[in-house]
């Protein structure tokens, strides 16, 4: 039987009241302060972008106890008249929407809800004065009750006091977290606007301290000061045009990486987003340079026609919705994985720069000693008695001749069969140059002078040495050549005897058959199989040991949530990671100095041999400044 809902009993001759009513205005206004501020970053957010809708050239922001009891925003923008600010307390009203036309937004803030809802659960003061005004004016809201506006002082711009956040919605502060959690929250939402806004100076101070004091600066400036130099430092520019969609910004090495998310921001016509598909897109791009668990830093913007973005999706205005999401998202995977291409030979400064802090450490744990003279001259104290037998080893090992590429002894040595392909590699190289012969210039990598521990390859170079991890080093090699081989010849597919039939949801089965196409080029053949499953005909023939089902299952969730087939992309790449990580050279492998000449050239023509399939780092390099820290010199 349906539900039987009770009716309302009249008492006497009095009529029911009606179920259905109007919410009075301050009702409206909480709801809304729910959905628009639902923490105190979001007013930090909110009052910041009016400012610079009303192109502040200086921003303040003052916070204190995480946002409970102040939080005010100076500017120096515009500035509103006294009709003005009676309209700017009032829901739906704005100046930023021109002709009433959502698809052509050039603001931050469009809605003309924040100021409202503010209103309506906390204690709200704006006083501001047009440049061309003689007088300043004042207007308070407090739990949704507006006061008349009355004259005040202050110069041309306008300030916003929050006090006592959500006083009139008690319920919301049982959520609020700590006063630190809320305050660094608030910081990270100014960092984004300050990142995309460099040409504005601005400021967050807080009761302990002023976290940020920041000029107005170019991009890059900016991007140092809030991202720190060592990302500058160990980040490459990228950049991508097609069909009116550019983007650009900053991206980290692989070898530079942070074990979370934070610092990765992205930004739409200068807008902070956080959208799930774009940083789909991100990962994507770095798949197979980084290990699990580990996220790139980026900078990222990207530019467009407003009629090409809809950022009337969210109340809080956070996520974006394109016209065409697969090209945008296909246009940053193909412009970061150029730009690895060209840049990730290159390994993170800051693996050097632990070698000069060890250095440091050396000389303040030395001190007087490094300018010493050495062991055995007049002054100088003699070494402890157990240990003068081992120098005294060392220094006969000193004197003996070093060994050559065409020493019998080395020779000997290689019990080993030849590096994989080094016969391949060679062909196209010239012969090794003598040991005793200076590093060529064009040559980044150096020439190989020894073997370390049959496990690392010492390479001198014109200003320094360089240390490659020679498995790590020929796996990224390998992985790379296998990479191309698929490229140029396909994926190979192996047909089923019988189909495989998966049942699936609706939406991912739609998203599963929308993508056959795309699916069928990296070997997986599916096709519609009644109304609520699909039919697999093929599959890769490096997974035909795979669980089928649960393959399909991940690969249309991925299409689902993201458009784009991971899974599928990421078990291929897996697998030839996995065989070339097993058909490399080994650590402990003995070389001779043509080998290893041969691997530094290869490594130097192939793209991404900076770091292995895990996302360790290659090779090493230390400057001649850096060697000579380590021993007192500098």
């Amino acid at each position: 039987m349906p539900q039987q809902y009770p009716r309302q009993k009249s008492q006497g001759n009095q009529p029911m009241k009606p179920r259905i009513r109007q919410l009075p205005p301050q009702v409206i206004n909480r709801i809304a302060a729910g959905e628009v501020i639902e923490r105190p970053a979001a007013v930090v957010k909110e009052l910041v972008e009016n400012a610079l809708d009303a192109d502040a050239r200086r921003v303040e922001v003052i916070f204190r106890e995480g946002g409970r009891t102040l939080i005010e925003v100076r500017d120096d923008g515009r500035g509103m008249s006294r009709e003005e600010l009676v309209l700017a307390v009032r829901r739906h009203a704005t100046s930023k929407l021109e002709d009433d036309d959502l698809l052509r937004i050039h603001t931050l803030g469009f809605r003309g809800e924040a100021l409202a809802a503010i209103g309506a659960a906390a204690r709200l003061s704006i006083v501001s004065r047009p440049a061309q005004a003689e007088e300043a004016w004042e207007i308070r809201v407090e739990g949704g009750d507006v006061r008349k506006p009355r004259p005040a002082a202050r110069g041309p711009g306008t300030t916003v006091e929050v006090r006592d956040l959500f006083f009139a919605t008690p319920a919301r502060l049982k959520f609020l977290r700590s006063p630190r959690a809320e305050t660094m929250a608030a910081s990270a939402t100014f960092r984004r606007l300050a990142l995309a806004h460099p040409h504005v100076a601005m400021s967050f101070v807080t009761e302990q301290r002023r976290v940020f004091d920041l000029p107005a600066q170019d991009e890059e400036a900016r991007i140092a000061t809030i991202m720190g130099r060592d990302f500058t430092a160990n980040a490459f520019p990228f950049a991508a045009e097609r069909e009116g969609i550019a983007v650009r910004g900053l991206a980290s090495l692989p070898t530079f990486s942070r074990g979370q998310a934070d610092l990765q921001f992205v930004f739409v016509n200068g807008r902070p987003v956080q959208d799930r598909q774009l940083s789909g897109a991100l990962r994507a791009a770095y798949r197979d340079v980084l290990a699990g668990g580990r996220h790139p830093l980026i900078v990222l913007h990207i530019d467009c026609p407003c009629e090409l973005v809809d950022v009337n999706v969210h109340p809080a205005k956070r996520e974006v919705r394109f016209r065409d999401a697969n090209l945008v998202k296909g246009l940053i995977i193909r412009a970061l994985r150029d730009g690895l291409d060209k840049h990730a030979t290159r390994t993170a400064d800051t693996l050097r720069d632990s070698v000069a802090r060890l250095a440091e450490r050396t000389t303040r744990a030395t001190g007087p000693a490094a300018s010493s003279p050495p062991p055995g001259t007049q002054g100088a104290p003699l070494p402890p008695p157990a240990v003068q037998p081992r120098l005294a080893a060392l220094a006969t090992a000193m004197q003996a001749p070093l060994p050559t590429a065409t020493t019998d002894g080395l020779t000997e040595a290689r019990a080993n069969a030849p590096l994989p392909d080094t016969e391949e590699m060679q062909a196209t190289l010239s012969p090794a140059p003598p040991a005793e012969e200076s590093p060529p210039d064009d040559l980044p990598l150096g020439l190989a002078r020894a073997q370390l521990h049959n496990t690392y390859i010492i390479a001198e170079t014109t200003d320094g040495v360089v240390i490659v991890d020679q498995h790590a080093a020929h796996e990224r090699l390998t992985y790379e050549r296998l990479k191309r081989q698929r490229d140029e010849h396909g994926v190979a597919r192996q047909a089923l005897l019988i189909p495989e039939v998966v049942t699936l949801d609706a939406i991912s089965r739609e998203a599963l058959l929308a993508a056959a196409d795309e699916l069928a080029a990296l070997g997986l053949v599916v096709e519609g199989f009644g109304e609520d499953a699909v039919a697999v005909r093929e599959v890769p023939a490096l997974l035909t040991k795979a669980d089928i089902a649960a393959l399909v299952r991940d690969i249309a969730a991925d299409l689902a949530r993201e458009g784009l087939a991971l899974t599928l992309s990421e078990k291929i790449d897996h697998v030839l990671a996995t065989f070339a990580c097993h058909h490399s050279v080994r650590a402990g492998r003995r070389l001779t100095l043509e080998e290893m000449n041969a691997l530094l050239r290869e490594m130097e023509a192939t793209p991404r041999s900076g770091q292995c399939n895990h996302g360790r780092p290659t090779w090493v390099k230390l400057s001649l400044a850096d060697v000579e820290k380590l021993f007192g010199r500098k």
